[in-house]
């Protein structure tokens, strides 16, 4: 399904904010500076809608962005990055409440994408994290991104250990928004979680 146009739709730091939940949604999720807003923008193919930093935790609000695809629109979710930080531990602490209402209560959230660094594989967070949203029924995409930054021959080899070490049910995508290996597919998965329906 072809994406036509993206644009910001808004920021919020507590479910007051939230926009009205009329479209599908899928939320994307990382540690911090994983390259989520990179992912963003690659996906869309809007440079720039989604604000990148090098500065770990520059995300700190959950940010809508509203994609046009082909015959309906749908909601791309922008989380808080975990793990490291540049920020204090108190406002990190505050992120995770926002986080886990959101993805357990947000009524049209359809699945989430989850980053990780291919040559860092799942950590400590994944894996709590991977069991939190299958208990929840929370259907998931995993993209493990910079796929670019390790040797094609290690890539496989990293995807088939994160699908083991997660007990996946599908290859995890191996995603370089450099090169824009599995970007397109990524996509479709995302598309596909969103309708369904539509293929």
């Amino acid at each position: 399904m072809s994406r036509l146009r993206a644009t910001f739709v808004i920021s919020a730091a507590d479910p007051a904010g939230f926009p009205a939940a009329t479209l599908p949604e899928v939320a994307v999720v990382g540690r911090s500076n994983v390259g989520k807003s990179s992912l963003i923008n690659a996906m869309t193919g809007q440079a720039g809608l989604a604000r990148t930093s090098r500065t770990p935790g520059r995300t700190r609000l959950l940010n809508w962005f509203r994609v046009e695809t082909q015959s309906k629109p749908m909601h791309l979710v922008d989380l808080p990055g975990y793990g490291f930080a540049e920020v204090n531990r108190d406002l990190r602490a505050s992120w995770q409440p926002l986080i886990e209402s959101y993805l357990s209560e947000r009524e049209t959230l359809k699945a989430v994408l989850l980053l990780m660094d291919l040559r860092r594989g799942p950590e400590a967070e994944e894996l709590d994290f991977v069991p939190w949203l299958e208990a929840r029924g929370i259907p998931m995409i995993v993209a493990m991104t910079k796929s670019d930054k390790l040797p094609k021959n290690q890539r496989m080899m990293a995807v088939m250990a994160a699908k083991k070490q997660l007990s996946l049910r599908r290859d995890p995508f191996a995603v370089s928004v450099q090169t824009g290996e599995n970007v397109e597919a990524t996509w479709r998965a995302v598309a596909n979680a969103a309708f369904p329906k539509a293929r």
